[in-house]
């Protein structure tokens, strides 16, 4: 109406959009007669309706639910793939991010410190603070029960072995590879898994794992070598005591 639009025009723009984000059924309904989702849902809506190039996301799925945050991500991809309109999230729920966003920013004190793709940013953070945000992701901190059984194996090394507590960190191709069996065919070296998690991100796998390698220290350096020659990120551990 502000914009000088009459109302065959306004019912014109606004339909369509209803039906984009669900709620057509509700259209007659007042704010206190709809759910909070639906409260967000009519929100988009109503930024759409300005027919903008990009939708600015401000903490979307804050204060939603588990399932209802998840029906507002589909509601957004679905806007991105089908308008092709720029999404821009900002959220600090990691979770969040891995589901929808294809680009991530990690912004400090009011600074961009840290930015790329999503599936590069989670698994090579280099800022503490993006280490920290992705820990509910990929936890970087290994339980103290972990640290206590890499100690028994140390304690456990015959002579002219040595081990290392090694984080291993990869995505894609690599993820699909058999790799830790070929170290222990082609180096002779012992691997333990100790921890590890594997997730996905846009369809690409991506993990971390905690290994303890043991070995002659010039095939373990070898061994760890071959690692990063295939594309895995390779990280020493230090283990107190």
């Amino acid at each position: 109406e502000l914009a000088g639009m009459d109302k065959a025009a306004i019912r014109e723009r606004v339909n369509p959009l209803l039906e984009l984000v669900g709620l057509s059924a509700l259209a007659d309904r007042y704010p206190a007669q709809i759910s909070g989702g639906q409260k967000q849902r009519v929100g988009i809506a109503r930024a759409l309706a300005s027919r903008p190039k990009v939708l600015l996301s401000d903490e979307a799925t804050s204060a939603l639910d588990p399932e209802t945050t998840r029906s507002i991500l589909d509601l957004l991809r679905q806007v991105n793939r089908e308008l092709g309109l720029t999404v821009v999230l900002i959220t600090h729920q990691m979770q969040v991010i891995k589901q929808v966003a294809d680009r991530v920013a990690v912004i400090e004190a009011g600074r961009i410190v840290e930015q790329g793709r999503v599936l590069e940013v989670f698994t090579r953070p280099q800022q503490p603070i993006t280490k920290s945000l992705i820990d509910e992701i990929l936890p970087q901190e290994l339980p103290a029960s972990v640290l206590g059984h890499v100690r028994k194996l140390a304690s456990q090394l015959g002579a002219g072995r040595t081990g290392r507590l090694l984080r291993l960190s990869y995505a894609g191709d690599s993820a699909y590879q058999p790799i830790l069996s070929q170290l222990i065919r082609e180096f002779g070296v012992d691997m333990s898994i100790l921890h590890g998690q594997v997730d996905e991100i846009q369809d690409e796998t991506f993990g971390s794992l905690a290994v303890y390698a043991s070995g002659e220290a010039e095939r373990l350096s070898g061994a760890v070598a071959h690692l990063r020659a295939c594309g895995v990120e390779v990280e020493e551990v230090a283990v107190a005591g």
